[in-house]
């Protein structure tokens, strides 16, 4: 039985970049549903992991990016999802979360060999990590309704890559397992 941990991928955003009109018309449609997830992994007792982009800031930790994200254009899609103390957080730099991070290392240190994906760009972010993941032999799935494109045919044509190159589980929210 595989050990699981969800994922939640770059939802601290300012939204103040070049596509960010296009994105928070997806991210408003996906915030709920990634705020369940959470909220289902904490009572699950599941393994919970926030791994965000530093947007530049390479002094930034946790609490200068949540601060950051909620002094931008859309703190309301930031507020239900701010990690709490306790929730595991890496900072990340470039789109895959495994690229020049620990994510690697503690996913061996917490025996997780399968991960769940929410978050945004699924054409960038969700899907460079699912590739990263699979090339590690790690499990992955992505929370369809949970995953935010920029461009809504290149985000489908992501997830179907993610299912048929990479053996990825794309689901629901609602019937994702995350334990």
């Amino acid at each position: 039985m595989a050990n699981r941990a969800l994922i939640v991928t770059d939802m601290l955003a300012a939204y103040d970049f070049e596509d960010a009109g296009a994105l928070v018309e997806h991210a408003e449609r996906i915030v709920p549903v990634v705020a369940s997830l959470i909220e289902r992994a904490r009572e699950e007792d599941a393994r919970l992991l926030y791994v965000n982009d530093n947007y530049g800031h390479w002094n930034s930790s946790r609490d200068e990016l949540v601060e950051i994200a909620m002094s931008g254009e859309r703190p309301d899609l930031v507020e239900p999802l701010k990690p709490r103390h306790q929730d595991l957080f890496i900072v990340k730099a470039r789109h895959s979360i495994f690229y020049g991070t620990p994510l690697e290392y503690l996913l061996g240190q917490l025996d997780v060999d399968h991960i769940v994906l929410s978050g945004q760009v699924t054409e960038q972010c969700i899907l460079y990590s699912a590739l990263d993941a699979y090339v590690r032999e790690i499990d992955v799935t992505v929370v369809r309704d949970g995953v935010a494109p920029i461009d809504e045919r290149l985000g489908d044509a992501a997830l179907d890559m993610i299912e048929s190159n990479m053996r990825g589980e794309i689901c629901a929210a609602e019937s994702c397992r995350l334990t």
